[in-house]
This record gives structure tokens, C-alpha cells and sequence, in this order.
């Protein structure tokens, strides 16, 4: 075993290898960015070192010789599954927690991969994926495969590239536009052509390999729950298997990973017909640790990143195919720094607040006071459970989830609750489509905000106006001669219309409704004897952030406008939609807008949106710049409407 790891990656990941080398008695080395350098992963190491990137191999390679580390774990992403970075650690004389760099090359090429798991009697999905297929020669093989078809870059993935195609007439337009992403995302436009599985289920297997030879499979995932190619929730072992089936499609991932001579860790990935599960082909092996490998080690009683140290160090796997036995179910949650009701914009901001839930397994690289940006993924924790069965883990799982509070910064959360709640889910008719089909409904029920939400937040607003001192006319009870008299509150939830409150001491009304007594006690607010339990904190910028059951709220009052502090109508303020950096302004201040005219882009994890004027009228404020760096709900610009003029 080793006495000293290096681990090449940052976030949640991080803290998670962390954990098992400090059970281990195994010196710990992280590595940091400039921007990263408070970070958890970086608290919690026994030695820290600053690097440029964490996809600067050579940085990562010379941090190993510096702090005598023997070996380098890398998580997943970055540099997993770069195969040149594997050989440089193995020229450096530091071991590679991964396999060998010829498998990475032979699973990273989506049609090397195909033919060499075809030659081990693993089934494919039918297609073509020849090399240097011409626009007309795919188009030829997507009409002999017969439509729908689905094109594929050989290199990468992530969803990148890809087209469905339905029609024929769609084939021309749908190569053009795959080539052109596949060739910005990974340098390479080579394309495959493969029948397309209508309903199709995505499972992959868990599959865990020796240098002495052995190779055994630690079960399946079921990874269906997906928006964009991208999983949400994850469990173990798959609802639509059989025993037999179970082992048939483990026997297929352990011939893959054997006909690539694998060590270590590697999850093989397959395409399922939901109707017809013994129809099942490969689709591609990731050469790494899985983000979902969690519900494996539940299920199974496993340290997956104790047994890639053991491997990696020349110790065989200490059991055989026959001793793995998987008890219970688990299910798997990743949160998201995204609004869902934005479209899934990413999110960020500074962690006010964060609660865990105690009876579940959290796999997080954030604390309270953390700075979450719009450089690195977005997914910030993953919350796991484990149950007896699937029905149990599955009401383990909505339980955690809504004890789970984040505030000052919007998650997924709340969505994911209400996918739990999805008949389909519950009853396991899933498949890769099922959370586009249902995502208006998912979204609806963010619309409504609770009453009691916007009392609190219009009290503690009441608190902050406080003055500070703590004499009679000081007090904020609306005290007048006669009748006390209300503070009004122009109150803004999410970014949406305002809406009054009104207090007056422990009394507040809410829209058009009547007073009601209200104090805030605690993490509580008694409305008219009805307590709320929740979670409050508010931020810098005056924002009162309430979490409550998983959702969360965030609170701020109306703007005024600089231009002779009139009131902002609707539209008047413009904010970020997400954290990113100001790519173009598109007017000066004092210039006239037309509604939907675009005023700023901003740019954010490669995507880039452009924020238009709600209304028509005169720019009277812009604070934003090319280049500056802006906050989710940052003000780029001000407009005095026509009506205001």
C-alpha cells in the first residue's frame, strides 16, 4: 500500500478519496487552482499545492515529486482518462490509479471500442462506424440502418455531437451540425451511425479488474433518469433485471474489460430496450470511477477507492465473482448549482447557510462561507441512501432531500423531490426520455410561493431596517399618533413580480390579505399559531434566503432606479441569469432600447446567454463591463421606462 497519494482533481471527489486514504493511515497531497485554494478538498489534505490548472499534467506530475507522493488518484473528469497523462506519471515513476494507458486509448475511441468488444462476443448496436466516412457515405448507412438513427462523435461524449434523426430529410443538416460540434468540443468530427432505441434504458456495469488477472463485475446501475445526456439520479441494481439477466450482461462487461487487458476500476456502459431487456448492447466503457459509484458501495459492502489503491499497488482483488453479493437497493441524487425554472441555468454564489441530512450519505466538497463559480462543473454533492428494497430507499431518498438546505445559492433540489414522486418512477418504468417528457410538469411547481415565506422574509427585512439604537424611537412598531402605522415592502421572490407586504410590529400582511400576528422564533415562523420550520439567511446584497422541505426561496426588495429614484417597473432592473463573465454590452448609458433589444451576453460553463430589455425606454445605469466577472441576480443594467419618463 501506498504511504503517500496525490489526488489530481478538486470538489466532492476530492473529499471522498480523501475519506478513504484517511481511514487507510494514507498521506493525503491536494492539488489547487488559484481560484480554489479555500476550498474543502484543500482544508482537508495533509498537504496542499498550488497549480495553474487541474489539467496541467506537468504541474500535477512535478506536485507528486515535491510532496513524495507515490502515486496519483484522479478522480473523474479532467485528466481520468487522458492516456498521455497516464504515461507521464508512469515516466515520472509515479503510479497511475487508473488502467493502463492502452486501454484508455481503446475504450476513448467510441469505434476502435465498438469493433474490439464486437471481436469478445459482446453485442453492439447495429450501425456503421467506419473511419473517414464521408457526409453522403453516413447518410447512405443511416437510411440502410434504417430510421430513426442516432449520430455519434467517436471521440468524447457527454451529449456532445450527437443527433437524432428521424427524417430524411434531417440527415443533412443534423451531419453538418454534429461535425461542427465535435470538431469544437474534441478536435475530431469522425461520426457513427447507430439504429437509435426507441424507449431505451441506460444501465451500465460496474466491473473491477486485477494485474493478476482477475476480473469480476460488482453489478449494475440503473442510470435512465437523464436531462441532455446527463444522469440526475442513479441506483443500484436496476429495477428492470432479472437474476439472469443480472449475470448475462455482467458476463458481457467483464469479456469487454478483459479483451483490453483492464486494471482497476471501469464501468461498462449499455443501451437497453425498455420493452425487450434481453436486448442490450454495449455503448462505451469509462475508464475511471463513476460520479454514481456510491450506490455500488452500498449495495455491495465495497470501498471502491480502497480497492483501486490496493490494485494500483500490485495486490490482487481479494475475492472472486462468487463472493459478490448485492443486499438491498440504493439510489443516488445529484445536486446541481442550477435553477431548474431557468432553464437549468447554473447558478452560484456565496454558501450562506448549508444543512445535511444526518441519515444519509453526502458526498460534498462545499461548506458554509464557500464561494461556488461558474468554472467547474456544476454539480456540488451527491445525496445516497440505502434500503431494504427499492420502495424503502426511495422514500429514504425524498426524506434526505428535504432536509437538505443550501441557502445562497439555488439547486436542484425541489426538483428532484417531485421526480422521486413521478409514478414512473416509483413504479421503475423509466427510460432515457422520461425526464424531458415530464419536465413542464417537473418545473410547474415552482410557480406558487407560500404566504408564510413572504412574511418571514418581509420581518427580517423589518429587522435589518432596524435602527440600530435601543431607544422608544427606535423601535420599528409603527408607533404613531393614533393608529400605528404599517412599513410597506415591495418584495421580490426569484427574480419574479413584486409583491407588498406589510408590518406593523408582530402583525404582517401579505398582497391583499387581512393582518395576521407573526413572529419569527428561531429557525421558525409562527403564523397566527401555525409554526413553519425553516432554514433563513440573509446575504450582502440584502437578499433573505429561506429554505424550507428542499425548495428554497431568495427574497429581495425592489430596486429603485438611479435616474431620479423613481420606482423600477417590471423589467426595469436587469440581472444575470446565472455567475459568469460579461461578454458583450451591447448599449451606453443614455441610450434608447426598444423591448427585446439586447442590452448584455454573459458566459458561463460554455454557454452563453443574452439578456434583453423587459421593456422600451432609456438606459440610466449600466455597471457591468466586458470582462467583468458577475454574480447570479447581479445588476447589469438599469432601464427608466418610457412610461416612467
Amino acid at each position: 500500500m501506498f504511504t503517500t497519494v496525490l489526488i489530481a482533481n478538486r470538489g466532492e471527489i476530492a473529499v471522498r478519496v480523501q475519506r478513504t486514504l484517511r481511514r487507510l493511515g494514507v498521506r493525503s497531497v491536494a492539488v489547487y487552482a488559484p481560484d480554489d485554494a479555500g476550498s474543502v478538498h484543500v482544508r482537508e489534505a495533509d498537504e496542499a499545492v498550488r497549480i495553474p490548472s487541474y489539467l496541467d499534467g506537468a504541474a500535477i506530475i512535478e506536485a507528486a515529486r515535491a510532496t513524495s507522493a507515490q502515486a496519483v488518484h484522479p478522480g473523474y473528469g479532467f485528466l481520468a482518462e487522458n492516456a498521455a497523462f497516464a504515461r507521464a506519471c508512469a515516466e515520472a515513476g509515479v503510479v497511475f490509479i487508473g488502467p493502463p494507458p492502452s486501454a484508455i486509448d481503446a475504450m476513448g475511441d467510441k469505434i476502435e471500442a465498438k469493433l474490439t468488444v464486437a471481436a469478445a462476443g459482446v453485442p453492439v448496436v447495429p450501425g456503421r462506424d467506419e473511419r473517414g466516412l464521408s457526409d453522403e457515405q453516413i447518410a447512405e448507412a443511416a437510411l440502410e440502418i434504417g430510421l430513426p438513427v442516432l449520430l455519434k462523435p467517436s471521440a468524447g461524449g457527454g451529449g456532445k455531437g450527437m443527433r437524432l434523426v428521424r427524417a430524411e430529410e434531417e440527415l443533412a443538416g443534423a451531419i453538418a451540425s454534429a461535425r461542427r460540434e465535435a470538431r469544437g468540443a474534441f478536435g475530431d468530427d469522425t461520426l457513427l451511425a447507430e439504429r437509435f432505441i426507441d424507449g431505451p434504458r441506460h444501465i451500465e456495469v460496474q466491473v473491477f479488474a486485477d494485474a493478476h488477472g482477475n476480473v469480476v463485475h460488482l453489478g449494475e446501475r440503473e442510470c435512465s433518469l437523464q436531462r441532455r445526456h446527463q444522469k440526475i439520479v442513479e441506483e443500484a441494481p436496476s429495477p428492470l433485471l432479472d437474476a439472469a439477466q443480472r449475470a448475462e450482461i455482467g458476463a458481457h462487461a467483464v469479456n469487454a474489460a478483459r479483451s483490453i487487458g483492464y486494471v482497476g476500476a471501469g464501468t461498462v456502459e449499455f443501451i437497453v430496450a425498455g420493452e425487450r431487456p434481453d436486448e442490450r448492447y454495449f455503448m462505451e466503457m469509462n475508464t475511471r470511477l463513476q460520479v454514481e459509484h456510491p450506490v455500488t458501495e452500498l449495495v455491495t459492502g465495497l470501498d471502491l477507492v480502497e480497492l483501486q489503491l490496493r490494485v494500483a499497488s500490485g495486490e490482487p482483488l481479494p475475492f472472486t465473482q462468487d463472493d459478490v453479493v448485492l443486499t438491498g437497493h440504493a439510489v443516488e441524487a445529484r445536486v446541481y448549482a442550477e435553477d431548474p425554472a431557468r432553464g437549468f441555468l447554473p447558478t452560484g454564489g456565496r454558501v450562506l447557510a448549508l444543512a445535511e441530512p444526518a441519515q444519509a450519505r453526502v458526498d460534498s466538497g462545499i461548506g458554509a462561507g464557500d464561494e461556488i463559480g461558474s468554472r467547474y462543473d456544476p454539480m456540488i454533492a451527491k445525496v445516497v441512501v440505502h434500503g431494504r428494497d427499492r420502495a424503502e430507499a426511495l422514500r429514504a431518498l425524498d426524506r434526505a432531500l428535504a432536509e437538505y438546505s443550501l441557502l445562497g445559492v439555488h439547486t436542484n433540489v425541489a426538483f428532484l423531490r417531485r421526480l422521486l414522486a413521478r409514478p414512473e418512477v416509483v413504479s421503475g418504468e423509466l427510460d432515457t426520455g422520461l425526464v424531458e417528457r415530464v419536465l413542464p410538469e417537473l418545473n410547474a411547481g415552482d410557480a406558487t410561493v407560500p404566504e408564510w415565506v413572504l412574511a418571514a422574509a418581509a420581518l427580517e427585512r423589518m429587522r435589518a431596517d432596524a435602527p440600530a439604537g435601543d431607544g422608544p424611537w427606535d423601535a420599528m412598531d409603527g408607533w404613531r399618533v393614533g393608529e400605528a402605522a404599517w412599513t410597506p415592502h415591495a418584495l421580490v421572490v426569484d427574480g419574479g413580480e413584486p409583491v407588498e407586504a406589510r408590518t406593523r410590529g408582530e402583525e404582517v400582511a401579505v398582497g391583499d390579505g387581512p393582518p395576521r400576528h407573526a413572529v419569527l422564533s428561531g429557525e421558525a415562523l409562527v403564523l397566527d399559531g401555525r409554526r413553519h420550520p425553516h432554514r433563513r439567511a440573509t446575504g450582502h446584497d440584502g437578499a433573505v434566503w429561506i429554505g424550507a422541505d428542499g425548495r428554497t426561496w431568495s427574497v429581495r426588495e425592489r430596486e429603485r432606479l438611479a435616474a431620479g429614484g423613481a420606482s423600477a417597473v417590471a423589467g426595469g432592473v436587469l440581472r444575470s441569469p446565472m455567475p459568469g463573465t460579461v461578454l458583450a454590452v451591447k448599449v451606453a448609458e443614455g441610450d434608447a432600447v426598444a423591448e427585446g433589444q439586447p442590452v448584455v451576453i454573459v458566459e458561463a460553463m460554455k454557454m452563453e446567454h443574452t439578456v434583453v430589455a423587459a421593456v422600451a425606454g432609456t438606459v440610466a445605469r449600466l455597471p457591468v463591463r466586458v470582462g467583468d466577472q458577475v454574480a447570479l441576480d447581479a445588476v447589469l443594467a438599469e432601464i427608466t421606462s418610457e412610461e416612467a419618463e
